[in-house]
């Protein structure tokens, strides 16, 4: 998926080795001028990312559901969605505060605050570790890194193209997953001081803040991807870009290819120079082009 400024585009890998594209315009909610407005933006992302994610993992099934001739309901995939959610709730949220209850009479608020927020990095960090050993997760990461090396190659000036974009590495400084760093690094101190009222109040704390800390949050990513050349900012951004290694993977030419097609994709459908309609590519149509593309 490559979000542009005012149109998204996805691009699949079909079983049959062709790319399916899809793209279509962002709300005027995430790309007019609220979404420019400091500490507003941040829960606006949140939300946008939420949504697109979701759009696009639908269209991804279905693409894999009709060649495959599998029958998938919306309703089935909804539901592995709401699972997702659900789990995702009580691991990274209820887990590690039922967790903490054992240690309550021993320790003060705020450790019992900080133990649990410290809980829940340290299941983070293991989530992602344990399921990167999964041959799907795997293949998943690889296209994460496609991504991240094609927009490198973009932001460099680079011809989109297999060849010139396999040279750049798979970290960015403004990925998602050092925006998570961030998120769960910042809970930690903001719940710190909450105090230690009954299991269901700081669970709705927490999720009652969550907002907040991601505005902040991404507030400062901004900040750093805009001061990278600060060897301070450069040190504090390195943990992010640590943990970016254990969420992508180094794609092969194939996943850059299907990398490559949705960026193109966004970039004509952001100019206005989009002129067909198909939503097939052959399944190496991306290599042989040579046109330069500039925002």
């Amino acid at each position: 998926m490559m979000r542009g400024r005012t149109n998204v585009a996805v691009a699949v890998r079909r079983p049959n080795g062709e790319i399916a594209l899809r793209e279509e315009r962002l709300s005027s909610l995430f790309t007019g001028k609220v979404r420019d407005l400091p500490f507003i933006r941040g829960p606006l992302v949140l939300i946008e990312t939420l949504i697109l994610g979701i759009r696009c993992l639908m269209y991804s099934a279905s693409v894999v559901v009709e060649e495959e001739d599998l029958e998938v309901t919306p309703k089935m995939l909804w539901g592995v969605v709401g699972i997702g959610f659900l789990l995702a709730l009580v691991l990274f949220l209820i887990l590690p505060l039922v967790a903490v209850r054992f240690l309550d009479p021993y320790v003060t608020d705020v450790q019992s605050n900080v133990i649990d927020g410290v809980l829940r990095l340290v299941i983070f960090l293991v989530y992602l570790r344990v399921i990167s050993f999964m041959p799907d997760i795997r293949r998943v990461f690889a296209y994460h890194g496609a991504e991240h090396k094609t927009i490198n190659a973009y932001e460099a000036g680079e011809e989109l193209v297999v060849d010139s974009v396999r040279k750049y590495g798979t970290a960015h400084y403004r990925c998602g997953t050092a925006f998570i760093l961030i998120v769960l690094v910042l809970a930690i101190v903001v719940q710190a001081f909450l105090g230690r009222p009954d299991l269901w109040l700081r669970i709705l704390e927490r999720l009652a803040l969550l907002p907040a800390i991601g505005a902040v949050s991404y507030e400062m990513l901004r900040f750093s991807a805009n001061h990278m050349t600060n060897s301070l900012v450069r040190l504090l951004v390195k943990p992010g870009l640590t943990l970016q290694a254990m969420t992508t993977r180094e794609p092969d030419d194939s996943q850059i290819e299907v990398a490559i097609s949705a960026l193109k994709r966004t970039i004509a459908a952001d100019s206005g120079t989009l002129q067909v309609a198909e939503e097939t590519a052959p399944a190496s149509g991306v290599t042989g082009g040579t046109d330069r593309v500039h925002l």
